[in-house]
């Protein structure tokens, strides 16, 4: 496939041809990175949610899942261009992450947030390649899995079935009476350790979960779906028309933009919000239903990390239990997590079954088992308008970042990092004058008429109103301290008047 988006026209005739494909032996990854940021609160932030933060390693969920497919071997080629279907939001940090693992990824940009089921829709329209038929791996951006292996083989037996144009999932045999998951109850045995897909089970209660445990006939939902893209797209015609439509004609009227490509807003809008499972899998073994569901085994140790309680249990513990990330001391502690973000000591004594996250703006102790209840807790949080629901302290931009060090009434300092070659927009305030301080690098500042160079331990001062940029014209990372005054501070007193990251 090529590196860039194709072109709307084909793209929109991607359901028109859907009839007439003929199958192809291509892997897809598709990857749904979405989220809201509020379940790992407070290291993930509604601008900044799960999938981006480096949960269980170095690497970010979403970067360990851009490359959860290399090493593939089998029948079928993985595409190595994946889809990744973000919110508009997220579209610079995504790109950031997949570039840093070297793969050249299509980026589809959600212009509002409708579920797993419509963004699943906007990748296997923009999947479709003249009249081949390509296989999809659908994988959530925020899990994690231990056993690449068996997660390959499991997604080469759920090819074959795909290939033969069933939808199939992968799931996962449950070892405890967990409520955080979907369940599949299994039907007819076939090969490879398969089942056809009786039907689809929501988030049971403990008593019944544990009935689902002894019973021996139902799986864990993992959340991975493999489906050709004709397939998923017929069956969605069937069953949600709506959906198919509106999505269908986002697309018609979206457009290109580099490695993104952006549906269209007004017709977004219109798309109704659904998950994968209820859209589709749950009609699964109704009478009259359009396909036939597979359920396959995987066996991966893996996790959705949908709690910090989660987190937890993904990780190597020590001998009374604890999991620490950053600068973390256990005395006398079991089963507790602890993980430091801001660089100060988490020091944990006698604590039994906590978590303790630590970042540079909040801190969260939690029960474990009432790691759950965070995101009501955000909830509040966010109805009390503090900014620690929304970002970080450190926000991430195209240009580099900004750390807004102190604040106050009138005033607030911001520690801001520029990227070589990078620049910031063009434009002005209407309530705040800024000072800047070059503490490293050569800034090219524009103010007004002027443009002039600044070095290290250089300022100048930005006036009320005036328009003004910050450029890095060098070959190390420009880094100044910039004062705000004035009587509103606020990100919303931006007036872009040239800006070539699209932003205006």
């Amino acid at each position: 496939m090529e590196n860039a988006m194709r072109s709307t026209d084909s793209i929109s005739m991607a359901n028109a041809l859907a009839p007439h494909m003929q199958s192809c032996r291509r892997i897809v990854p598709v990857i749904l990175a979405g989220g809201s940021g509020t379940r790992l609160w407070p290291m993930s932030r509604e601008q900044f949610p799960k999938q981006l933060i480096g949960v269980v390693g170095r690497d970010s969920l979403l970067q360990a899942t851009v490359l959860r497919m290399d090493g593939f071997s089998g029948d079928f080629d993985v595409d190595m261009h994946p889809i990744i279907v973000c919110g508009e939001e997220h579209r610079f940090t995504t790109e950031e992450q997949v570039r840093l693992c070297g793969v050249d990824a299509r980026i589809i940009l959600e212009p509002a947030r409708r579920d797993t089921a419509p963004a699943l829709t906007l990748a296997a329209l923009a999947a479709v390649e003249g009249n081949e038929d390509a296989i999809l791996v659908a994988m959530p951006s925020d899990h994690s899995i231990a056993d690449l292996c068996a997660l390959h083989e499991a997604i080469s037996i759920a090819a074959d079935y795909a290939d033969s144009g069933m939808i199939v999932t992968l799931g996962v045999p449950p070892t405890r009476p967990d409520t955080g998951f979907g369940y599949i109850r299994l039907g007819e045995a076939l090969e490879k350790g398969a089942h056809l897909i009786d039907r689809f089970v929501e988030k049971p209660a403990a008593e019944l979960a544990a009935q689902y445990l002894a019973a021996q006939t139902y799986w864990w939902n993992s959340g991975i779906f493999v489906v050709r893209a004709s397939v998923w797209l017929d069956a969605l015609a069937r069953l949600n028309a709506d959906m198919h439509a509106t999505c269908t004609a986002a697309l018609k009227d979206g457009k290109a933009d580099g490695h993104f490509f952006r549906p269209c807003p007004n017709q977004f809008g219109r798309v109704p919000s659904d998950s994968i499972d209820y859209a589709v899998m749950e009609h699964i073994g109704d009478a009259g239903s359009p396909c036939n569901g597979v359920v396959v085994p995987l066996s991966a140790g893996s996790s959705d990390l949908g709690s910090w309680d989660a987190v937890w249990e993904a990780m190597e513990k020590d001998g009374l239990g604890n999991v620490g990330s950053g600068r973390v001391v256990f005395e006398g502690a079991r089963s507790s997590y602890a993980r430091s973000d801001g660089g100060r000591l988490v020091a944990c004594v006698g604590t039994s079954n906590v978590v303790v996250v630590d970042t540079d703006d909040a801190v969260l102790v939690a029960d474990r088992s009432h790691a759950q209840d965070i995101k009501r807790l955000v909830a509040r949080i966010r109805e009390q308008h503090a900014p620690e629901a929304e970002t970080h302290r450190k926000v991430r931009r195209p240009w580099g970042f900004y750390d807004s060090i102190e604040h106050g009434e009138r005033f607030q300092v911001k520690r801001i990092v520029v990227a070589p070659g990078a620049r910031l927009s063009l434009q002005m305030h209407h309530h705040r004058a800024e000072h800047w301080v070059v503490v490293r690098g050569t800034a090219l500042v524009t103010r007004g008429d002027d443009q002039f160079l600044l070095s290290e331990n250089e300022s100048t001062y930005i006036p009320l109103g005036v328009r003004h940029r910050l450029e890095n014209p060098g070959k190390v990372q420009l880094e100044i301290i910039e004062v705000q005054s004035g009587s509103y501070l606020g990100e919303d007193d931006i007036v872009r008047l040239d800006d070539c990251y699209g932003r205006i």
